[in-house]
């Protein structure tokens, strides 16, 4: 019976891609169910709430036996899963406890982790302790990634300068990086000289090098240098075409109207997609329905459903999204019923979109009748959720309800979120509570806000004016404006000059 279950779990293993294979040693005896069980445990890592370091220490107690390479393939999974926190901890430990001597390519994950995770000073430091020996061009490169994803421009050009005259910056991650920190500013124009230098020093540039200048030039709206480059690349021997390209030249061709020749990308896009993932299908199902071909955005959600078995939240919010676009409300809000049945974890960006679409299109009204209705169903809506009716309602220059729906927004906060309200929102809804606002509904605004932003003029200047309008004393808000470090400046001094008029 048993030799049968691991002839089953071989055929199993069989069929699945190398990356989800059962373990060799599952296959071949009894004993390996032990080992089996212990990688499955690992795997859970960070799914529990108890601390990643607490379960490894546990597995250890029980007598389970660990190996460095499959910690290193928890840390490559939790990584690829976005878990980057608990990656950091599965390889501290590992390092902590000696079951791996760290090779620079381990200490290039860990730099990456570390400033992923901690910041690029906490990096900085873990490199510079690091031995010399440890020091190549992936350490080198790891850091110079820490420096560009923060956009650190400083210390990023001077930390390339370092990696050139160690003769560390001749590979095409250095040239990639450089572009992409030039992309991330905003300094579109450099890219295609790095791109330049590269060639004279004899780097072949990646689909990833020349996929960055054609961005370059498609945010500058220079077509025809964007296809000298696309034709540059389909010639080169050396570079496989991949669907990310076809999909960034169509996007490009769509700002700058030229809907054929999109529509001739999108044809290439199709012929390049790897039909075993997903993630090309969100973008055909986006630019299709740019260029409003329900047809073809109907055709590929089908397509990728039979294809993927499984569609997550960010397919959802795909496909919202791109039923909006073409007005396809109806069939929208039909959507998000299947999606709240299909028993994917309840994420609020998914009828956030929505939310979204309803209030481009002023339909804000419908917007929050949809998110009652979800506060109906039991559903505690993210702040943010009430933030989107309360920017819709300003568009509207409906300015009591968009209060009301940014109080409900500040009142939905929990401490450690990330969310902080738009300061755009927040001076709109001030400056109308100052100047029509009672004092009661200002004091109650003021004080949800402060406890998310720290008070500044703008909350005083708003209860000035609300204060001076119904006969009240400011005195006392004068002194905490003062005691809150808060200087008067000519608007102060505008708004109280109308007490003595």
């Amino acid at each position: 019976m048993l030799s049968k279950r691991f002839t089953i779990l071989s055929r199993l293993s069989s069929t699945l891609p190398s990356s989800h294979r059962f373990p060799e040693a599952l296959t071949s005896n009894a004993l390996a169910l032990r080992s089996y069980s212990t990688f499955a445990s690992l795997m859970s890592l960070g799914q529990s709430t108890v601390g990643v370091v607490t379960q490894l220490d546990k597995l250890v107690e029980e007598g389970n036996k660990v190996k460095a390479a499959e910690l290193k393939r928890i840390i490559r999974t939790l990584r690829n899963r976005g878990k980057d926190s608990n990656a950091l901890e599965v390889s501290e430990w590992m390092y902590k406890n000696g079951f791996s001597r760290f090779s620079p390519s381990d200490h290039a994950v860990q730099l990456d982790l570390i400033g992923k995770v901690r910041g690029p000073d906490a990096a900085e430091s873990y490199f510079n302790k690091m031995s010399d020996n440890h020091k190549n061009e992936k350490t080198y490169g790891a850091l110079l990634n820490c420096y560009v994803r923060k956009c650190l421009t400083d210390k990023s050009l001077s930390h390339i300068k370092t990696m050139k005259e160690l003769g560390y910056a001749s590979t095409v991650l250095t040239y990639n990086d450089l572009m992409c920190l030039y992309a991330n500013l905003g300094q579109y124009e450099k890219v295609p000289d790095v791109l330049a230098e590269m060639k004279e020093n004899g780097v072949s540039p990646d689909n990833f090098s020349y996929r960055t200048c054609m961005i370059s030039y498609g945010m500058r709206s220079d077509v025809n240098e964007m296809e000298k480059l696309l034709e540059e690349m389909e010639s080169q021997n050396h570079i496989e075409m991949d669907w990310k390209t076809y999909s960034v030249v169509a996007k490009y061709y769509l700002k700058a109207g030229l809907t054929d020749k999109a529509i001739a990308a999108l044809k290439k896009l199709e012929e390049k997609l790897d039909k075993k993932h997903d993630h090309g299908y969100n973008y055909l199902i986006s630019l299709y329905s740019s260029v409003g071909n329900k047809t073809e955005v109907l055709k590929f959600w089908e397509l990728k459903k039979a294809a993927c078995k499984r569609c997550l939240n960010k397919d959802y919010m795909a496909m919202l999204d791109a039923l909006a676009k073409l007005g396809e409300m109806e069939e929208a809000k039909s959507l998000l019923k299947e999606w709240e049945s299909c028993g994917n974890g309840y994420d609020f960006r998914v009828p956030n979109t929505l939310l979204i679409a309803y209030c481009e299109k002023g339909l804000v009204e419908e917007a929050e009748a949809l998110l009652e209705d979800i506060v109906k169903s039991e559903k505690t809506p993210k702040p943010n959720s009430w933030a989107i009716l309360a920017a819709g309602y300003i568009a509207k220059e409906e300015m009591l309800k968009a209060t009301e729906c940014m109080k409900k927004a500040l009142s939905a906060y929990v401490g450690n979120e990330g969310w902080r309200p738009k300061p755009k929102l927040i001076t709109s809804i001030l400056g109308w509570l100052g100047d029509e606002g009672k004092v009661e509904d200002v004091e109650t605004f003021v004080g949800l806000l402060k406890a998310i932003v720290p008070i500044d003029r703008e909350m005083y200047h708003a209860l000035l004016k609300a204060y001076l309008r119904e006969g009240k004393e400011v005195d006392g808000l004068l002194k905490s404006m003062e005691a809150d470090g808060i200087d008067e400046d000519e608007e102060t001094k505008n708004i109280l000059s109308s007490r003595q008029s």
